[in-house]
Parts: C-alpha cells; sequence; structure tokens
C-alpha cells in the first residue's frame, strides 16, 4: 500500500459522546457487566458512601465516585468478583424538610397530617423524585451493581437497625440521659457537629459587673457575647494562679437581676490574659461551663424553650421573651443599675444549623446516648496494628485525635422521618427497650405483674447510627447470608476527610462489635475539589463547578481523567475548565491515533493471539517493551492509590511514546514493499492499540469501549469485562529500546536545532556524521529512512577531518552530526533576531526579579499573584537559556 492510500476506516472523524455514552452504558447494563458474583473469584469489594436520597452530584461526589470505579473497574479486569455496592440514605433532616417545605406550600404542616400520613408523604416524594444522584452517577460511567441497591429505610435494613440499639441497649452501651446538644430552634431537634456551621460575625463583648457578697462597692466583671445567658449564671471561674482573685476564691457574688448566689471557683479554664481573667460560668448553655460544672458540681439551670424563648426558671419580667430580645432587654437593665462596665466590639464565631439558618443553642435535654468511649478501645486498637489502614498515612493521627477524645455521641433526634426508636414508656417513665412493640410489651407486664398501656419513644436515630452498618448491613446482617460471609470485610473505603468521625469511626466500631472484624483494609482519603485558584467552592462565591456541566460539554470520560490525573495523595485539586478540555483532546488523539491504525490495515487482517514476543523490527520490540513499562506502572499505581502517577504513566505512553513517535516510525513498513514487516507492524499496532484500551478503559471506559468494539468484529467480550494487560520483562528488549531511544534523540535534537536555526519546514538538508562507533554506524543504515523522514534530511553520510564551515551540529552519545546551512538560512540575519528577542526577555526578566526582590510588593501582593511571577520568571529564565544555546550554535557556525 502506498502513501497515499488509506482504508476506508471504520470508526467516525470524531468520538460523538453525547450520542455514544448513554449508547454504551446501557449496552453494560443489559450485559450484566456491573454485577458481582463471579463464580471461584477472589471477592473485592467497595461500599459507595451512600449519598442522601435529596442530594444531587457535585464536583466532590464526582471525585469520590471516579476514583472508586477505577478501582472497580481495574479489579473486575484483573479476575476479581467486584462488588461495588451502591445505596442511599434517607437523610433524616433534610428529607424531612424537603417534604414539610411542600406541604408549606399548600398551606399544610406536618402536625396537620399526623405522623403517619406525613411518613406516607415522604416515601411518596422518595419514589418520585429521589435518587436523583444515582442516574447522575450512570451519567458519569459508574460501574456500580445497581441490583444490589439498598436504602437505609428498606425493611431489612430498618431490621438491622433496630437489632444494632437493642443489643448495645442490652449491655449497657447506649442509655438515656440529661445532657448538652446542639439544639436546633427552629427545626426543633438535636442535630450533629457536622450540621453545625460555624460563622464568623461582628458582635460585642458585654463586660458585666456582678457585686462582691460582704464587699460593698467591690464588683468582679465578666465579659460575654450572650448576655442573655447570665441568667442561667450559677459561679463565676479564676484562674487559680491569678493573683488578683486568690482572696475571691470559694466566696459568693450576687446574680444581678436574679438575684442567685454565684460562687467563685479556681478553674483553668479562666485565662488571666483574656478579658478580666473572670468568667461566668453557665453550665447548661455553653458546652465548656459544662465542663466546668461537672469539675465543680455546679447547678444547671436550663433558662431556654426549646424555641428558644426564655422559660420560667428566669425573673417574671423575661419569662416568654425571644432570646434576642431578651439580650437586648437584659443589657439595657443591667445599664441602668450601673452595673454595665463596658461594651467592645469583636468579631467572633457564632453556631449556625446548617439547614435551618438559625443561631444553635448549647441546650440541656433528654437524649439517648452511645458510649462510644468503649467501643472506640478496638477501632483505636485496629488502625495502630494495622488491620486497617490510612491512605495517606497522615489521617491516621486525624482518626487517633477523635477517637482518644471521644465524648459520648448522641443518636437521638426530635424528627419523624428516621428509624423510630425502638423504646417504650411505661406510665410511670420505665423503659422497654426491643425489637417490637410486642416484645416490648411482654417485657412491660413482666415488670409490672399486669398488662399496661405502654407509648413508643416519639424520636428517630441520627442517619450516622444507621449508616455505621452500611458495610455489613447491605450484605443482609443480622441474616448469615452467603454475600456477608463472601464479601465482608470490605477491601477499600474511598471518603473524604471531613466524615473520618462521623462516619468511618463509627463503622469501624461497629464492625469490630457485631462481625468481630474490621470493615475495611484501607480507608482512601482524598482530595478536596477546589476552584482554579484554588479557593473553597460555594455558592455565595460564585465559583461552584458542576460536573455535569464539564461532562456535557467535554464528555464525562475527559472529566473523569482529569479527576484521576490530579489526584495527588495529600495535595488538593484546583479544578478548572481547561484542564478538562486538554484531557478531551487526549481522547481526541487516541481516537485518531485509532483511526489510523485502522486506516492502515491494523485490525482488517490482524492475526489471531498475537504473540508480541514474536516482533523482529526493532521498532515493533521497541513499543513491545514500552507497553510493559508502561501497564506495569499503572498497575503498581493503582495498587498503591497514586492515581496521578497512574493516569500519568498511560497518558505519556498513550501520546508520548506510541501516536507521536511509534505511529510516525512505522509509517515506513506501512508505505513500503516488504510485505512480512507490514504484517508484523500491522499485527503489533493493533496489540499496542488493545493493551493501551486495557489500560486506559478504568480511566476512560466510553470512548475505549466504543474504539474496542468498533475495529476488531471477532471480539469475545465487552472491554469491560476484558483481562486486564500484565506481561513479563522478558518482552523488553534492551538493545531495541537504546537503539529507537537514541533514534528518538537524534531526531528530537535535530528538530530542535532547525527550530532554533529558523530552518525553513520544508528545508531538506545534508547530515554528515562525524566520530561514530560501528554500533551507531550500522543503526544509522539500518534506521536511515525513519531518521531522513522525520528529520527532514536529504542524505546522511560518515565525515572524517574538520568540522564543516557554516554548519549547525548536534551531539548524541558519543557522535557528532553536522548540517552545513550555507544557502539555507542567513546566519548574520539569524544572530541579530536571536539578540533581539534575548534582549527583551533581558528585560523582562529585571521587571519581574524587581518585584519579587521589592519588600513592599511581596508584603502585599497575594500569594497567587507572588506564584505567577515566579512561574513567568522560571519561564523566561528558560527561553532566555534556550536563545544563548541558539546563539552559541550559531558562532560555532563561523
Amino acid at each position: 500500500m502506498s502513501e497515499d492510500q488509506e482504508i476506508e476506516a471504520k470508526l467516525d472523524k470524531s468520538f460523538d459522546y453525547q450520542s455514544a455514552e448513554k449508547r454504551i452504558y446501557d449496552a453494560w447494563e443489559e450485559q450484566g457487566a456491573f454485577k458481582a458474583g463471579r463464580v471461584d473469584a477472589d471477592p473485592y469489594t467497595i461500599v459507595l458512601p451512600p449519598p442522601n436520597v435529596t442530594g444531587s452530584l457535585h464536583i466532590g461526589h464526582a471525585l469520590n465516585h471516579t476514583l472508586q470505579d477505577i478501582l472497580i473497574r481495574f479489579e473486575r479486569m484483573r479476575g476479581r468478583d467486584a462488588l461495588w455496592q451502591p445505596g442511599m440514605d434517607h437523610a433524616g433532616i433534610a428529607t424531612q424538610m424537603v417534604v414539610e417545605r411542600q406541604l408549606d406550600a399548600n398551606g399544610i404542616s406536618r402536625h396537620d397530617l399526623g405522623r403517619e400520613k406525613f411518613i406516607e408523604k415522604v416515601w411518596e416524594w422518595k419514589e418520585e423524585s429521589g435518587g436523583m444522584i444515582f442516574n447522575q452517577m450512570r451519567r458519569l460511567g459508574q460501574s456500580c451493581d445497581w441490583s444490589r441497591s439498598r436504602f437505609t429505610m428498606d425493611d431489612g435494613f430498618v431490621a438491622a437497625v433496630t437489632k444494632k440499639f437493642v443489643e448495645l441497649h442490652k449491655v449497657g452501651l447506649i442509655y438515656k440521659a440529661k445532657r448538652l446538644v446542639n439544639w436546633d430552634p427552629k427545626l426543633l431537634t438535636a442535630i450533629s457537629d457536622l450540621e453545625v456551621e460555624q460563622k464568623e460575625v461582628n458582635g460585642h463583648y458585654w463586660h458585666f459587673k456582678y457585686p462582691v457578697d460582704g464587699e460593698e462597692g467591690r464588683f468582679l466583671t465578666v465579659a460575654t457575647t450572650r448576655p442573655e445567658t447570665m441568667l442561667g449564671d450559677v459561679a463565676v471561674a479564676v484562674h487559680p494562679d491569678d493573683e488578683r482573685y486568690q482572696d475571691l476564691i470559694g466566696k459568693t457574688l450576687t446574680l444581678p437581676l436574679v438575684g442567685r448566689k454565684l460562687i467563685v471557683v479556681a478553674d483553668l479554664h479562666a485565662d488571666p490574659e483574656k478579658g478580666s481573667g473572670a468568667v461566668k460560668i453557665t453550665p447548661a448553655h455553653d458546652f465548656d461551663d459544662n465542663m466546668v460544672g461537672k469539675r465543680h458540681d455546679l447547678e444547671m439551670i436550663n433558662i431556654l424553650t426549646d424555641d428558644a424563648h426564655l422559660n420560667d426558671s428566669v425573673p417574671e419580667k423575661y419569662r416568654g421573651m425571644e432570646r434576642f430580645a431578651a439580650r437586648k432587654a437584659i443589657v439595657a437593665d443591667m445599664d441602668a443599675l450601673g452595673l454595665l462596665d463596658k461594651v467592645e466590639d469583636t468579631v467572633h464565631m457564632v453556631p449556625y444549623g446548617d439547614r435551618s439558618g438559625v443561631v444553635i443553642e448549647p441546650y440541656l435535654t433528654d437524649q439517648w446516648y452511645v458510649d462510644v468511649e468503649v467501643m472506640a478501645k478496638n477501632a483505636l486498637a485496629a488502625v495502630e496494628d494495622g488491620r486497617t489502614k490510612f491512605v495517606p498515612k497522615n489521617w491516621e493521627k486525624t482518626y487517633f485525635e477523635w477517637m482518644r477524645n471521644i465524648e459520648p455521641w448522641c443518636v437521638s433526634r426530635q424528627l419523624w422521618w428516621g428509624h423510630q426508636i425502638p423504646a417504650w414508656y411505661g406510665p410511670d417513665g420505665e423503659i422497654f427497650v426491643a425489637n417490637t412493640e410486642e416484645d416490648a410489651q411482654a417485657l412491660a407486664d413482666a415488670h409490672y405483674g399486669e398488662t399496661k398501656t405502654i407509648i413508643r419513644d416519639e424520636d428517630v436515630l441520627d442517619t450516622w447510627f444507621s449508616s455505621a452498618l452500611w458495610p455489613f448491613g447491605t450484605l443482609g446482617w443480622p441474616e448469615d447470608t452467603p454475600e456477608l460471609n463472601k464479601y465482608y470485610k470490605t477491601d477499600v473505603l474511598v471518603t473524604g476527610f471531613d466524615i473520618i468521625f462521623f462516619w468511618v469511626a463509627r463503622m469501624m466500631m461497629d464492625g469490630l462489635h457485631f462481625m468481630e472484624e474490621v470493615p475495611f483494609d484501607t480507608v482512601y482519603v482524598h482530595a478536596l475539589v477546589r476552584d482554579e485558584q484554588g479557593a473553597k467552592m460555594s455558592k455565595s462565591k460564585g465559583n461552584v463547578i458542576d460536573p455535569l456541566e464539564l461532562a456535557d460539554k467535554f464528555g464525562a470520560d475527559a472529566l473523569r481523567f482529569t479527576l484521576a490525573a490530579m489526584e495527588a495523595q495529600g495535595r488538593d485539586i484546583k479544578m478548572s475548565e481547561k484542564r478538562v478540555e486538554g484531557y478531551r483532546n487526549f481522547g481526541t488523539k487516541l481516537w485518531n491515533a485509532a483511526r489510523f491504525c485502522d486506516m492502515n490495515g491494523c485490525f482488517a487482517n490482524v492475526t489471531p493471539n498475537y504473540d508480541p514476543a514474536t516482533a523482529t523490527l526493532a521498532v515493533n520490540k521497541w513499543i513491545v517493551g514500552e507497553v510493559v513499562k508502561a501497564t506495569a506502572e499503572v498497575t503498581k499505581s493503582l495498587e498503591a492509590f497514586r492515581y496521578n502517577d497512574a493516569a500519568g504513566a498511560i497518558y505519556h505512553f498513550t501520546w508520548g511514546k506510541f501516536c507521536d513517535w511509534y505511529l510516525e516510525l512505522i509509517k515506513p513498513q506501512f508505505f513500503g514493499e516488504d510485505e512480512a514487516a507490514k504484517v508484523e507492524t500491522r499485527n503489533c499496532a493493533a496489540w499496542v492499540m488493545d493493551q493501551i484500551l486495557k489500560t486506559l478503559h478504568p480511566f476512560m471506559p466510553f470512548i475505549t469501549e466504543e474504539i474496542w468494539g468498533s475495529l476488531q468484529e471477532n471480539r469475545t467480550s465487552s472491554l469491560i469485562v476484558s483481562d486486564w494487560p500484565g506481561y513479563h520483562e522478558t518482552l523488553i528488549d534492551a538493545g531495541a529500546g537504546a537503539e529507537m531511544d537514541w533514534v528518538i534523540q537524534l531526531i528530537s535534537d535535530i528538530r530542535t536545532a532547525r527550530a532554533e536555526m529558523n530552518v525553513p519546514a520544508g528545508a531538506k538538508l545534508t547530515m554528515l556524521v562525524q566520530g561514530a562507533s560501528e554500533q551507531t554506524a550500522a543503526s544509522l543504515v539500518a534506521q536511515d529512512d525513519v531518521i531522513k523522514r522525520l528529520a527532514r534530511l536529504e542524505t546522511i553520510d560518515l565525515h572524517t577531518g574538520d568540522a564543516p564551515k557554516g554548519a549547525v551540529q548536534v551531539v548524541v552519545g558519543e557522535a557528532t552530526y553536522f548540517m552545513p546551512l550555507a544557502g539555507v538560512i542567513d546566519i548574520a540575519a539569524e544572530q541579530a533576531r536571536l539578540q533581539k528577542n534575548l534582549d527583551k526577555l533581558a528585560k523582562e526578566i529585571g521587571g519581574i526579579s524587581g518585584r519579587l526582590n521589592n519588600d513592599a510588593f511581596m508584603a502585599k501582593a497575594p500569594d497567587n499573584v507572588v506564584a505567577e511571577n515566579r512561574k513567568n520568571l522560571a519561564e523566561a529564565e528558560q527561553k532566555a537559556e534556550k536563545i544563548k544555546e541558539g546563539l552559541a550554535r550559531l558562532a560555532a557556525m563561523d
């Protein structure tokens, strides 16, 4: 076949991802490609962190899910029985709010409906609108076993949650107590720390004077940002070493407006350097104060109702006041009494409910708690002894700090949607915990000696309580199922750092308690996705990146590859549309390479079961060896969760070695007369393309599957279930590799020299070779056509004697290569052009250096501006060095 003859391509000119992705995904599902259950195969299990039923896909989800899918596709191709267990969380508070807002729009409250009817409404909403995120996951190619999808409110999962509660209560690890919680006065429920958003606000420090009993005219001044809480004060704390107050420790003060006696206690919580050094103690309305109160056995006086109005524990004047109205009244009254010392402006952190948007109150209330301190001991030991590993390892420190300082976990929520607590109360308040109401009634009958009416606890459980069962509850626990026996423990959990304590630690505790084994071998903690300037994304900043928009614009493959290529352990991702566009271009490069191979007959008459070890040509031996190296690097990197290294290895091999070099180097075979060389090269090129498609598939599943299925009609299976490439190092031919590396280096250096000398692209040069060894001389003969073609040379001749005048030279290995340029370029004009460019760069370098050495500039400039200047300086200096090399070459030609 001559160079101008081509076979008609099976592939279109470009990959139409917008039409192909859904078609390919539907085909995978129809084939059952995602389903676990491969017989006689070792299991590989990942559980999907269950997204909220109310959720929609954001860029963090896209990263998290893509990393999991890469591992699942990789291990599936390696022959493992891969289970990616999907499911959704019922998201108690979020879901209840969605449905309540819908009712509110129609002028109905949940209380109008009653609990049972309201729950029916939630289920209706869930069936119609819940789970949108699953379809969005499909859009990005995620290969979960959807046939096994679970929901935390499924009957089986409800049974698991109930059993967990009952069993923990039976052994004393769940109990009811009155303690301080984060209370949302709008939603009227306790909430977790994760649902509290700390906001920096402008506020005030009000300095109040409290009279010292028995010392007329002496006051102890305290400062507070929450004056309304003073009505619940029971003490004032001072530091035990603060000399100013030594004589007051143990004495009493009179609380203004109330008249209650306050004791002065010595406690390290008081900071002598902060304010007056004296701190008002309100144990029922401040977490730190609560700890002080416990240390000194102080009374806890709750002054708020559940909707944040003042209750009957305060003077009559303030009863029923809304908390912030009470604040104004108290400040005014203290001022009128002459007890307001001063008011300072301050900026401080205030807790807000992330869903209600109102200020959260520390609130004293009866709740259910888990004694996690006991359960944490085994979970700590499991990480300490390596049964579960964190990657990157530094996250173990975070895990240890949380677990070693763990507090009782409040698991009850004052909601209707969720797992209702399996506890019933007798008429005297006695509690009966059981799996069913019948069992609870039997316990009550036995306790009272007769049948008494029992009433179920109305509260539901925190969603983290149920999702902590996820690794084994999804596999059928508490039943002894085949799935539970095969797929537990799971292999890896991929998660963000923000839920190491809320979810990871609790799964560890539950897994060890109920299964007596850790729930996963490895916890991979991935990066945070930021905008391209490195700022955290937020709707208020307007810098939120929608992954679905990127997928629509550039294709799911481009987005997936970008996320993987930028996922470096311990480093956040600076996401930009340009990076996604760049990796879309990589997909285009792959597509064009496949078309080129196809149009040159690589797939038309491919030898079945081609053995790459049979290659005889150096160029083919070389590329086979490079395949072995690249696939080994991708494999090793994925096994170590080095996603960026894995993506980088296949990217550089595909674009750099295969597309840019191999396909150019083999054109003489395609267009030559040697039929044996042509057949070998076609087979080898087809084989290499297959290995690229396999290795790239976990990252870019759609385009690789499309090429795979289009180029060879005799495929027996889809790419998704093909075998992962793994070849022995004996396929690496060191001699062929060295020869082709030399060819590539020589051609590259000649091209660089031509570009520096501004040699016209169409000009074919003579090349003289001096000092070549026998091996180099032989390689020059063997690679003559390739070197001439790619370096744009007319002839290549061995040369002895002096260096020819007016020739540009390059040195590769032991030999020097001369290319006479007389009559090709104007040397004097080139010298003038390069010097002009060098002078311009010198001016630019001077300006940037001046800024970076200017203390005033460095003090004021933002970090990103300084970084940009340093980057520009490095690039300018690099360009200058290149020009100097060019001038040196020209000087050597005179």
